[in-house]
């Protein structure tokens, strides 16, 4: 994958498991951001950042290869789905990976046809009708109150994966300008703490309105 990611990697190797590194990092972000966070949404995103570690599971065997697929395919899987459980699988990965890459590798959304937002609104709302999904069904009543959290509080989530995508980097001038457009586009909290530390002043009269 990416610098961030290797990095990430060599944080991780000083770690008894990979999933002890993301619950420490996970709980600290949780800490730094004041993000109000069940244990069930935690041990839930700790799970999902331990698996996307493994390519295996983050991408998928395409005709042109191993690739991410959109997420407006994954969404037509879940809409054209001939199963509960088909069209419950394709929201959970709808949401996983537009979480894990909008927290992980907003730099990668700049400029791009879809922006950090586009992810944002697809998870929350996968999210969302997963939770609406599960909720009438006794088997997965606990499921749909950890999903309706991911989906109230995604753009949190993402914050949180952001801060620990930025350990350990160091960013160039091309970086901050990116980290700048990126403030722009999503008025997130933790960037404009970023650019102001930087020495960079962030109004909040510039930044998008949607912000979190």
């Amino acid at each position: 994958m990416t610098g961030s990611t290797r990095k990430l990697r060599s944080r991780i190797v000083a770690s008894p498991s990979v999933r002890a590194f993301f619950h420490d990092s996970v709980e600290s972000a949780l800490e730094n951001q004041r993000v109000d966070a069940s244990g069930h949404a935690v041990h839930y995103v700790v799970n999902m950042l331990t698996l996307f570690t493994r390519s295996e599971h983050f991408f998928e065997e395409t005709p042109e290869g191993c690739r991410l697929r959109p997420l407006a395919n994954m969404l037509a899987d879940a809409t054209n789905a001939g199963t509960v459980g088909e069209r419950d699988y394709a929201l959970q990965r709808l949401g996983d990976v537009a979480l894990f890459v909008a927290g992980f590798f907003p730099d990668f959304l700049v400029r791009k046809l879809v922006d950090v937002g586009y992810y944002v609104r697809m998870g929350g709302n996968a999210y969302g009708a997963l939770a609406d999904n599960c909720r009438y069904r006794p088997t997965r009543a606990a499921s749909a109150e950890v999903f309706d959290e991911l989906s109230e509080k995604f753009p949190a989530f993402v914050d949180v994966i952001g801060e620990i995508s930025d350990q350990g980097r160091t960013r160039t001038s091309k970086d901050i300008l990116r980290l700048y457009e990126l403030w722009l586009e999503t008025g997130s909290r933790r960037l404009r703490a970023q650019l102001e530390a930087l020495g960079v002043q962030a109004s909040d009269a510039c930044a998008s309105r949607q912000s979190h």
